[in-house]
């Protein structure tokens, strides 16, 4: 990462997505802020990027569509021309949908949706975005805590984020010779809204899972964002291929 390069993070409409864009942005990163439909959040998040003194520009994109990001990268490249660029330099796949429910509850449709997205997409966008990225580019995938740890209900999301993880790993053979970096980063237990914001407006769940932490509290999703904006500097340059768990440590 380098002071006046270019990020791209999806689902920065709000959430982990959203402190993640910010973080960047203050350590110099010009932001691609992408939304699914959240049009307002993602100018939100761009708002905020510009207020502080930096450079964002909103572009939807629909990680359940690869049929689409032709189009995206089209309307990508047209923007980094605008501003004088033509490569990126992170991408953070942060974008991603939980479906929860026991073993009995789960349908096909479930299963599709959440591994369409994370999983599918994921790994159909990098492909996409491949001859974007610059010669020592940086991947950062979002993955979870619950890839290493088990909670009931989970097992598709945790599924698809544990592929996520071997994904990246291979991704990171791949991309090597390009000096381009492939890393996971695994929040655990955060007060975002994602889930229907549980973790953020259950008190009761809050308590509940922050006995679980060795730093007795849930996260914040600035802490989330500013750990993969490290993830992303020039500090950790000879990181690649690697799971990093943020979670407080949970249940050890």
């Amino acid at each position: 990462m380098t002071a006046d390069g270019i990020a791209l993070v999806t689902g920065a409409n709000r959430g982990l997505g959203r402190s993640t864009a910010r973080a960047l942005a203050a350590r110099g990163m010009r932001l691609v802020v992408t939304h699914r439909g959240d049009a307002a959040g993602a100018e939100e998040t761009a708002r905020d990027v510009r207020a502080a003194g930096g450079t964002a520009a909103v572009m939807r994109l629909d990680l359940a569509d690869p049929a689409s990001f032709g189009a995206f990268t089209a309307e990508l490249s047209g923007l980094l021309e605008r501003w004088g660029a033509s490569r990126l330099d992170v991408v953070v796949n942060n974008a991603g949908v939980g479906v929860f429910g026991p073993l009995e509850a789960v349908t096909a449709a479930d299963f599709d949706t959440v591994f369409g997205t994370n999983v599918r997409g994921t790994f159909f966008l990098v492909q996409a975005l491949v001859p974007m990225l610059a010669e020592g580019a940086h991947v950062i995938n979002v993955s979870s805590s619950l890839t290493r740890h088990t909670s009931p209900g989970t097992s598709v999301y945790s599924a698809s984020k544990a592929a996520v993880e071997a994904m990246s790993r291979t991704l990171a053979a791949e991309l090597g010779p390009r000096g381009i970096r492939v890393n996971s980063i695994a929040p655990g237990p955060t007060a975002t809204d994602f889930n229907g914001g549980a973790m953020r407006d259950d008190a009761a769940l809050r308590d509940g899972l922050a006995g679980q932490t060795a730093l007795g509290r849930v996260g914040e999703p600035e802490e989330i964002g500013d750990a993969i904006a490290t993830l992303a500097s020039e500090g950790l340059r000879w990181m690649t291929a690697q799971r990093v768990e943020v979670s407080g440590g949970v249940l050890l």
